[in-house]
């Protein structure tokens, strides 16, 4: 059983990986030629429009899908899929009345969300209310399916809504940039951002419409689950509302605390450069840069998530069933895969970050570059800290990451306001505020494991083999780059063969540091192809 489990939690995080991946590429790709038609000023109120929807999306419903798999795993261990069943249901009401207050707040409070820095992002803020009714909704059916171990239909939903998304972006940019275009060039630029976010609300609807379809589709096999099942509870209605108010809000705060510090540090870049003296149109123009920053930055963030996504349900049914062991075990090979990927990732993209910016960015001034060499021991940091935020969520203790988020938090605030005031680094300084707050997060999160799991990180397997091969893999990559660019003079021939070669490089230093075993090997992405790769060149 603990064989076909471990296979369980790999396929899952497989599929979501692969889905988060495709996504992200898809996500990079059409942000590329949208900031080309938008132009700076009108993609940095994009930019700013998104992030304050991404964080209202918290506080209505941003987590769900954790939390609805969380409740529905403990139910479906024991095999009450009638309780189950009513935790879906009870978290749709949940949803709909939550989502619908933000969503109301997101059209009508959005003249105080933004600031009169950045004022043309209040019309594409606006855009994006319906959405956040809307994603509530498509988490729990996600949540629903992810607390099965069903990961697939959620990958699916994933790579669905981001084709939607940048096919309607980049249309309606487009269009409205067309038909506004007798107006003021601020008419303009707000029109065209309020364009692009219309592609982030076709992407839901698609998402969600492909979801009611699978649900459909697996009605019957739902309903004989519920016959069948003699053993629940029957918990009244308001009982399980109030469950899930109990386990959903601290997620939920949790997460709008663990990923609203980068709003609050923007906010307060605007904010105080323009008390500093400086104009609009530069702040924009380097909010943007830190834009591209983060669109970079989030690809191996995402990949490094999908672990603790595929994690939550497994864990949670062991801890449910007292099987600390087991529970203890699934972390060790989560907390693997996720720093199996984000150690090189964060490696990669700091050796070759100014040909990355360049080639996605074109009209990026070298800022997103610098940014992102600084930034990159986030993508490591963030990676453990999502781990252990799922796990404590897991075994009950929800309330314990978001009290450190909150102090995380604070601590964050006030790096950003000391080094806003006194220092010049300017938008430089909320990627240093994100490192502090990152830092902290782990710290806390560590020693809250342990002493409630008695747990210990496998530093050594999981953080140190992968950082050993990374180091021969970022100077083969790095030397690849500039050696064929000074023959050749093309960034993309250059960064192609650059990045495939440090690729073949890690693994084969990662082999021959690691020296993984059979079930090792059936844990990394493509491990089969791998395992019979090296046998044959002996490299185990």
């Amino acid at each position: 059983m603990s064989k076909k489990n471990d296979n369980t939690l790999v396929k899952n995080a497989s599929f979501l990986m692969v889905a988060a991946l495709i996504s992200k590429i898809i996500g990079m790709l059409y942000k590329s030629p949208l900031s080309s038609t938008l132009g700076s000023n009108s993609y940095a109120m994009f930019s700013y429009a998104q992030n304050i929807y991404f964080i209202l999306l918290m506080i209505a419903s941003f987590s769900i899908p954790q939390a609805v798999s969380k409740i529905m795993a403990e139910k479906i261990a024991f095999k009450r899929y009638r309780d189950a069943q009513k935790v879906f249901k009870c978290a749709l009401i949940y949803v709909s009345l939550a989502g619908g207050a933000v969503a109301l707040l997101c059209y009508f409070g959005a003249p105080i969300l933004v600031p009169d820095s950045m004022s043309g992002a209040r019309l594409p803020l606006r855009m994006l209310a319906p959405t956040i009714f809307l994603s509530g909704i498509l988490g729990v059916f996600r949540g629903y399916f992810q607390a099965y171990r069903n990961m697939m239909p959620t990958s699916l939903s994933q790579i669905i809504e981001q084709i939607f998304v940048a096919v309607m972006a980049l249309a309606m940019s487009r269009v409205m940039i067309s038909h506004f275009s007798g107006q003021s060039e601020a008419v303009v630029q707000s029109w065209g951002a309020a364009g692009a976010t219309m592609g982030t609300g076709a992407g839901v609807l698609s998402a969600l419409i492909f979801m009611l379809l699978v649900y459909q589709l697996n009605r019957r096999t739902i309903n004989k689950r519920i016959q069948k099942d003699h053993v629940s509870e029957s918990s009244s209605t308001g009982d399980v509302m109030r469950n899930i108010i109990l386990v959903v809000m601290p997620i939920v705060l949790s997460a709008f605390i663990y990923n609203v510090n980068g709003t609050i540090n923007s906010y307060m870049y605007s904010g105080i450069e323009g008390l500093k003296g400086l104009d609009d149109h530069t702040i924009q123009t380097m909010y943007a840069e830190y834009s591209f920053y983060m669109t970079l930055i989030n690809i191996p963030l995402t990949l490094a998530s999908t672990a603790p996504t595929s994690m939550i349900p497994e864990v949670s049914a062991h801890y449910a069933m007292r099987d600390m062991n087991g529970a203890r075990e699934k972390i060790d090979k989560a907390t693997w895969l996720s720093m199996f990927i984000s150690i090189p990732c964060s490696v990669g993209l700091a050796v070759l970050a100014g040909p990355i910016t360049r080639l996605l960015f074109p009209r990026t001034n070298g800022v997103a570059g610098e940014l992102m060499i600084l930034g990159v021991i986030t993508i490591i940091l963030n990676g453990n800290s999502n781990i252990s935020n799922g796990v404590l969520q897991g075994i009950g203790k929800p309330n314990i990451p978001m009290f450190h988020a909150a102090i995380a938090l604070v601590a964050d605030v006030i790096v950003m306001a000391v080094l806003m005031f006194v220092t010049n680094l300017g938008v430089y300084t909320i990627v240093i505020a994100m490192i502090v707050y990152a830092i902290v997060m782990c710290i806390l999160n560590e020693r809250a494991m342990k002493q409630y799991m008695g747990y210990k990180n496998p530093w050594r397997k999981a953080y140190l083999y992968p950082l050993l091969a990374s180091v021969p893999m970022a100077v083969t990559a790095g030397g690849v780059y500039y050696l064929v660019y000074a023959v050749v003079h093309s960034n993309v021939i250059s960064l192609g063969l650059g990045v495939l070669a440090g690729m073949a490089v890690y693994f084969v230093f990662y082999l021959k540091v690691s020296h993984p075993s059979d079930a090792e090997f059936a844990m990394m992405p493509g491990g089969r192809y791998l395992k019979k790769m090296a046998v044959k060149f002996r490299l185990v």
